[in-house]
């Protein structure tokens, strides 16, 4: 009987155990469901926190908070409280958060390129309606 085993049959190239530690460090930063747009936005300019919350459909106060904590202490945004009442908290891009301005057009050119692809969608359930309706 054949030993099954869940490795890949990597005999003729060399397999990738784990990715390469500047991938690592990027993915770590910039994991996150919202941690894109967030940057998104604030590439934009800076964002006081319910301004965010509005400018991304869809994120909860807990998540938009978490990933910008998260952000913060990466040093890719700083936050500032003002001393006034009621309190003020602007996010904005660091220095090093800017750095990122490369990638995120890279990306912005990627996307666009891809929707652009002539790519067959995937049937909706209406397409599929309209089919059976043929039939």
């Amino acid at each position: 009987m054949e030993k099954m085993t869940t490795q890949p049959d990597c005999s003729h190239v060399e397999c990738l155990q784990e990715p390469p530690p500047e991938i690592a460090a990027t993915l770590a930063v910039l994991d996150g469901k919202w941690k894109m747009l967030i940057l998104w936005q604030l590439f934009r300019r800076t964002c006081r926190f319910n301004e965010m919350r509005r400018a991304i459909p869809g994120v909860s106060q807990h998540m938009l908070t978490v990933q910008l904590r998260e952000l913060e202490s990466e040093g890719i945004i700083s936050r500032t409280v003002f001393p006034e009442v009621p309190p003020r908290v602007e996010y904005a891009l660091t220095e090093h958060g800017r750095s990122l301005g490369h990638v995120m057009r890279a990306l912005y050119e990627w996307g666009e390129t891809h929707l652009a692809r002539a790519v067959p969608s995937h049937p909706t359930k209406a397409d599929a309606a309209q089919a059976e309706s043929r039939i």
